[in-house]
């Protein structure tokens, strides 16, 4: 396999480069915060009366918190929010649809001699409105261990199968880092995405972020992750590696890595900037690289994209490897980037132990900016 899918960059080849994101990219909207403003102070009699009513809804609302055992609770009626902000793409519905679904089986699909195992499972995707599935690499010795391990998420190119990160070695690399000490033993979920460019987006009536998000809650829930934001990472290639950096800007309480393999980042620089306040406070590891001779994403993004994740508070890296957008290309640095994401999981894991997460095969490269 030696392509990345029929989807090509708009303004290549005769036609000249575009200035601005194409239409299928579209800039994402600012957020949104809710604006406190000061209240003016009330005369006497409108104050008192004020406070009786407040005090009058209030007992309203503990009876009909009781009269309903509970089930919507006080905090919610008052409109007292006790969890982190929302991230964008997982609504209320999906994700209480996606808490009552029964969880979906693990099929195995093969074993190696390392000890490693692929396994996979389809289930009922509310996101989607039809099938989802994905498979699932499992450590060495995963099945005589009561531990939790950290997961990286993975994001395929257009009109890629999830399994095409096994054909890039994704399994051996994996189990060679690990037994190496190089990398802590972890769970890789390959999410298999729809036809043509989705970009791993909500957009046009495709939800394929929320999809990767459902997935996310899903492994929680099968198998014995660690459930937290410094325990996952995403990363992907082409198309995935745009999706990949969309899902964890617009959802930055979710993951502290993210990788962009021969990816693009159109109409990000907004969400990343947002994202500021939050990167900030918990840091977030990103590396990206691109191609040197890809015609298809253009490798000069790179670096500026790093330099501003950079700014925003993030530990990142960029580089422009030798090669073109192909497989080849993903398959030479695969190693290296496992061991970035995978280092920066043991970082992750270790509660704030400093730790460098720097790629070792630098010398590839025929520019570097980090």
């Amino acid at each position: 396999m030696d392509s990345l899918g029929e989807w090509s960059w708009p303004g290549q080849g005769a036609v000249a480069a575009e200035v601005l994101p194409p239409p299928w990219v579209p800039a994402f909207p600012p957020r949104l915060e809710p604006a406190a403003s000061p209240a003016a102070p009330l005369a006497g009699g409108r104050a008192r009366r004020v406070l009786i009513t407040t005090l009058l809804c209030s007992l309203l609302a503990v009876s009909v918190a009781l009269s309903l055992q509970g089930r919507l609770g006080l905090a919610h009626l008052l409109g007292i929010s006790t969890a982190p902000p929302p991230d964008r793409a997982l609504s209320l519905q999906s994700t209480l649809a996606s808490e009552a679904a029964p969880l979906p089986a693990l099929s195995s699909v093969s074993h190696d001699s390392a000890g490693s195992s692929i396994d996979t499972a389809s289930y009922s995707s509310v996101a989607l409105h039809h099938e989802g599935s994905f498979y699932v690499y499992l450590p060495p010795g995963y099945a005589e261990t009561s531990r939790h391990y950290p997961v990286l998420y993975l994001l395929h190119g257009n009109s890629q199968p999830a399994t095409a990160f096994l054909e890039l070695g994704l399994q051996e690399e994996l189990d060679q880092l690990i037994a190496r000490h190089l990398i802590p033993p972890m769970i890789a979920v390959m999410i298999q995405g729809g036809p043509g460019s989705n970009n791993w987006r909500n957009i046009d009536g495709m939800h394929y972020e929320s999809y990767v998000l459902e997935v996310q809650e899903l492994i929680d829930r099968m198998l014995p992750s660690i459930p937290a934001r410094t325990a996952r990472a995403i990363a992907g290639d082409s198309m995935g590696g745009y999706g990949a950096m969309n899902v964890a800007l617009g959802n930055p309480y979710r993951f502290g890595t993210v990788e962009s393999w021969l990816g693009f980042f159109n109409g990000l620089g907004g969400e990343l900037h947002s994202d500021r306040p939050i990167i900030s406070r918990l840091g977030l590891h990103a590396f990206v690289y691109g191609g040197e001779s890809d015609h298809i994403a253009d490798p000069s993004e790179n670096a500026p994209f790093a330099a501003v994740l950079r700014a925003e508070g993030a530990r990142a890296e960029s580089a422009v490897y030798a090669g073109g957008h192909t497989m080849e290309t993903l398959a030479a640095h695969l190693g290296s980037m496992l061991a970035f994401a995978g280092r920066a999981l043991r970082e992750g894991e270790r509660a704030g132990t400093p730790q460098t997460t720097t790629v070792s095969d630098v010398s590839s490269k025929t520019t570097v900016a980090g």
